[in-house]
């Protein structure tokens, strides 16, 4: 049972946001930014434009005659730990780069808000993909306003569906393939190593700080990593405890719903703690690449509808297998909560997109195995393998 968000921390949380960005309007901050941008590339600068405003970040394209970069500076007010923000995610656009073939902008240069210009924000420059359209564009409902919410398309051709999805599921296979230790945060201790040593920063986190009164100090320690799903499901269902004590305002509107939504807290941690939440045969891993803002909007496309890249990785930890192996939500474009006809109506509609997705599933399973690149036949003992957004136990293969 979901909060609402704490109105007075989201009105501050905007008030900090909006003056922070009505300052890269003016031509005195946008000069320094872009003669910033110039020291750390080569070639002769033609144009710099502001690019748009995300949920977390701004970012401002410098172009050259040889072709573009872009800085992406973390916005006050939207991100809370904007320096741990930038760190994991340049450690995993590397990774990610370095493990599968996912396309990803390289990353040029990376540091703190002190070393930014003007002294803004933790900042990341990386080079600009060139693209036609983004996959939410391609699946959303064409005509509809920018401002309302994304509404899937009715009359998509089943055939081009088929083949968005196909590319979707690629990128979760790449994803699933490398295998990591702990659930956390990743760092790169050398050219080709990377391993995970801090919390896994989840949107989430970020969301309770900035708009659920959370304290900071009730999170999860920087250092703090978990070697069992059950452990950090616990954690998180402790979380949503604190957050339902912390939030000051909005949380609850009578005595009945505030019992409600403090048994379903209890009786989740309760889940969790008896281990009825995750499956034992991945309890101890290995764990999985996950990333909370992966979405249409986030996935670049090409002139052929082909994808170019996929952006916005600041939110992207080692999780537990299920995270990645169970159906995701974006098929509808939206989610499920804010889904306006109700949930029940959003199940129906999701279970028939849901059979298109498991089709494009299959198909990359099976190329993938012809290739050598996801199974390989195993004498040993049972293990865990994917097949179309299901886990399945076999004795037979065993994941690359």
């Amino acid at each position: 049972m979901r909060l609402r968000p704490d109105d007075l921390c989201w009105e501050q949380a905007e008030e900090t946001s909006e003056k922070w960005l009505i300052q890269l309007l003016e031509p005195e901050f946008l000069r320094p930014i872009a003669d910033f941008m110039i020291t750390h590339n080569r070639g002769i600068a033609t144009e710099f434009v502001i690019l748009r405003k995300g949920s977390h970040n701004i970012s401002l394209r410098l172009k050259y005659r040889n072709g573009s970069t872009v800085v992406r500076l973390s916005q006050p007010g939207t991100v809370f730990f904007p320096e741990e923000k930038v760190v994991n995610e340049v450690a995993v656009m590397r990774f990610i780069r370095d493990q599968t073939s996912v396309p990803v902008p390289f990353v040029l240069h990376s540091d703190t808000k002190e070393e930014s210009p003007l002294g803004l924000s933790p900042f990341i420059i990386m080079e600009y993909v060139e693209h036609e359209t983004k996959m939410y564009a391609a699946l959303n409902t064409p005509g509809c306003p920018v401002e309302q919410r994304g509404v899937p398309n009715p009359n998509i051709d089943e055939a081009t569906l088929e083949m968005l999805y196909g590319q979707l599921a690629g990128v979760l296979l790449q994803l699933a393939r490398p295998s990591l230790p702990r659930i956390g945060s990743l760092s790169q201790t050398n050219e080709f190593t990377w391993q995970v040593t801090r919390r896994p920063l989840t949107m989430n986190m970020n969301e309770l700080v900035r708009v659920g009164g959370l304290l900071r100090s009730k999170l999860p320690g920087l250092d703090t990593k978990f070697d069992t799903s059950s452990s950090y499901i616990e954690a998180l269902a402790e979380l949503n405890i604190q957050h339902l004590f912390y939030q000051r305002n909005d949380s609850v509107h009578s005595a009945d719903d505030c019992r409600r939504k403090f048994i379903a807290r209890r009786l989740f941690r309760e889940l969790a703690r008896d281990k009825r939440l995750t499956h034992p045969l991945l309890e101890n891993g290995p764990f999985k690449i996950w990333c909370d803002d992966l979405r249409p909007a986030n996935v670049l496309l090409g002139e052929n509808m082909e994808i170019s890249a996929g952006v916005d990785w600041e939110f992207t930890y080692s999780a537990p297998v299920e995270f990645s192996y169970m159906p995701p939500w974006w098929l509808l474009v939206e989610k499920p909560e804010l889904w306006p006809k109700g949930l029940v109506d959003w199940t129906a509609a999701f279970d028939t997109r849901l059979e298109t997705f498991l089709r494009a599933m299959r198909r990359c399973e099976e190329v993938a195995i012809q290739k050598d690149q996801l199974f390989k036949k195993n004498n040993d003992s049972p293990t865990i393998c994917m097949t179309a957004g299901r886990v399945e136990i076999s004795g037979s293969c065993t994941q690359l």
